[in-house]
């Protein structure tokens, strides 16, 4: 008997069979190929007589491994949703609906997924999950589920079951017998339907650490050098899903304290953290960035963040802020950490308020690290820009995929910084708004490491591809 103790499944095995065949004769495939099909089944299975039916109804040679009752009964439950007898369509008050979402969300979040794509097309519907920032296709529905699915998020979400041409955002919180999250839901409508996607958050993130994310030591000195400062501004840049969040907020959970008062605007709250204010945003009521803001002067906070600089006036009510003696955390859209200067600049901040208050310029990416199971090293040569001294490599590795890694060919990811604390020197160059490339020379004499050589790096110690690491490298020169 096989000793397998969990089984994952992917979206073109799951496929080879129906989930009335799969509860039928309690099997779960694991492999095929262009003449066999290999499935799982249980220990008491009068394996020929199942074997004989099997390949009769499919076609195919037929492989049976049996494996321990309780594990094949989880996969069963995990992929393959009972159907009613005679049942065409699923409805609201279906109870398979409510338990495909709550098996769905559970699986999602087993999978450390980010969020959940439910989307339908023309032929077919189907369920996608972010994992590790890129989507993988997981399940795949009939049209006629489609509908009752939708409800059953709606109804759990607090939306309007009947509303189908605006876009709607709602949130719930999911609980298991082991753990409880939020799920922060958004239904836009699209031409062959809605469109759902549920970010899964976390009720608690005080296990977050610093030390954890990806620093480098001298990055990490020059970090905690500055937040702990008296007042001023401290700034991390990066694209939508670059982890600036998970920073922000590993940063509260390390100077939050009895002695400070922390509080935090934010659209929405994403991780609660105990010990720490958090409001939520809400346009609708006036309840805006800069209305929250300015109230919180009268609430004698000594450490604010704020979820994002977007325009002049948030930009310049922070700056307000660090200048009557408080520490300003927030994020904002560059490039890169030098370019945080130009663009308060472009927001109608003076160049002088920028020197005097901007403590901190940080740029952030999250790279994908290669599985360890299937990387493969290669010596076939890649070349690198010719900013970088047109280098070329012969040894690296690629991603090649396996279940470990959903074929992906990477699991989990790294985050890599740029960290720029602004002293005299620099502090000089902001106010006399000296060019980008004035400035990058005498960040380099500061030993300032780059995101794209921290991203070369990561390619050179064989953690992550070329491929990850190129486009990172290209828009970074």
């Amino acid at each position: 008997m096989n000793s397998v103790t969990k089984i994952t499944l992917l979206t073109d095995l799951q496929q080879v069979i129906s989930a009335e065949q799969a509860w039928h004769y309690k099997i779960i495939p694991f492999k095929k190929t262009e003449n066999e099909l290999f499935f799982f089944t249980l220990p008491n299975t009068n394996k020929d007589d199942l074997k004989m039916e099997l390949e009769m109804i499919m076609g195919k040679t037929i492989l049976l491994e049996q494996i321990e009752e309780s594990v094949l009964n989880r996969a069963l439950n995990k992929y393959y949703r009972k159907a009613g007898e005679g049942k065409v369509t699923l409805t609201v008050d279906d109870d398979y609906d409510e338990l495909f979402v709550t098996r769905l969300i559970t699986e999602a979040h087993d999978l450390g997924s980010s969020d959940i794509h439910i989307e339908i097309y023309d032929e077919k519907a189907r369920v996608r999950l972010r994992i590790d920032g890129a989507l993988v296709e997981k399940h795949k529905l009939n049209k006629e589920e489609y509908n009752g699915l939708i409800s059953v998020i709606k109804l759990k979400s607090g939306l309007d079951i009947a509303e189908r041409r605006k876009p709607q955002d709602g949130r719930y919180s999911h609980q298991t017998e082991e753990n409880s999250f939020d799920l922060r839901v958004a239904i836009i409508p699209t031409l062959r339907g809605e469109k759902v996607v549920m970010r899964i958050l976390s009720n608690n993130k005080g296990n977050l650490l610093l030390d954890d994310l990806g620093f480098s030591k001298k990055e990490l000195t020059d970090y905690r050098a500055n937040i702990n400062k008296q007042n001023g501004i401290v700034l991390i840049s990066g694209p939508t899903g670059s982890g600036k969040t998970t920073t922000l907020y590993a940063t509260l959970q390390e100077l939050n304290s009895e002695e400070v008062n922390i509080m935090t605007v934010e659209d929405p709250v994403e991780y609660t953290l105990e010990g720490i204010n958090q409001v939520q945003v809400k346009e609708d009521i006036g309840l805006t960035f800069s209305a929250v803001l300015r109230s919180f002067l009268r609430h004698d906070p000594n450490i604010i963040m704020l979820g994002e600089i977007r325009d002049e006036t948030t930009a310049k009510i922070a700056v307000r802020l660090a200048l009557t003696g408080h520490i300003v955390l927030s994020t904002i859209h560059t490039n890169s950490a030098w370019e945080i200067t130009s663009r308060l600049v472009d927001m109608g901040i003076p160049s002088f308020l920028v020197s005097s208050t901007l403590n901190l310029a940080v740029s952030q990416r999250l790279v994908r690290t290669l599985c360890s199971k299937c990387k493969k090293e290669t010596n076939t040569p890649v070349e690198f820009p010719s900013l970088l001294k047109n280098q070329t490599h012969q040894t690296h590795y690629l991603p090649i995929g396996c279940n470990e890694c959903y074929h992906t060919g990477y699991k989990g990811r790294k985050s890599i910084y740029e960290v720029i604390p602004i002293d005299r020197e620099l502090a000089r160059l902001i106010k006399e708004d000296k060019s980008t490339e004035e400035a990058e020379v005498i960040l380099q004499t500061k030993e300032i490491r780059s995101l794209s050589e921290s991203a070369y790096q990561l390619f050179l110690e064989g953690i992550t591809s070329y491929e990850e690491v190129y486009p990172i490298i290209a828009s970074n020169f």
